[in-house]
């Protein structure tokens, strides 16, 4: 059984998190999206354009992962993020695009 305790209730995940905490998510039914909101997709994994009323039809409980280039904009609005999907969880990637690195394989 699968006992890796992923952490929800934080502001922040590195790549690392991200790409670990997606996995076991996924395993456990939970859809978890990587958003773009500067319209500047991250080559080598998938990305969602940052649409309030396409997000707000993602299962309740999904995972938003929201990113810009530094991580400092999408982190300064998470409450933003919060307020709009109640009932979704917001957490920004630190680093932002910027940090990703694309050979990064988890």
């Amino acid at each position: 059984m699968d006992t890796i305790m992923v952490d929800l209730d934080v502001d922040e995940w590195t790549q690392t998190e991200y790409l670990t905490n997606k996995r076991v998510l996924e395993e456990r039914g939970v859809k978890v999206l990587l958003i773009d909101t500067i319209l500047n997709p991250i080559l080598g994994t998938q990305t969602v354009t940052y649409s309030p009323p396409l997000l707000r039809a993602e299962p309740e409980g999904s995972v938003f992962v929201f990113y810009c280039d530094t991580g400092k904009s999408s982190k300064e609005r998470l409450k933003e993020f919060r307020s709009k999907f109640p009932n979704h969880v917001c957490i920004s990637l630190r680093g932002g695009r910027g940090y990703w690195r694309k050979n990064l394989i988890l």
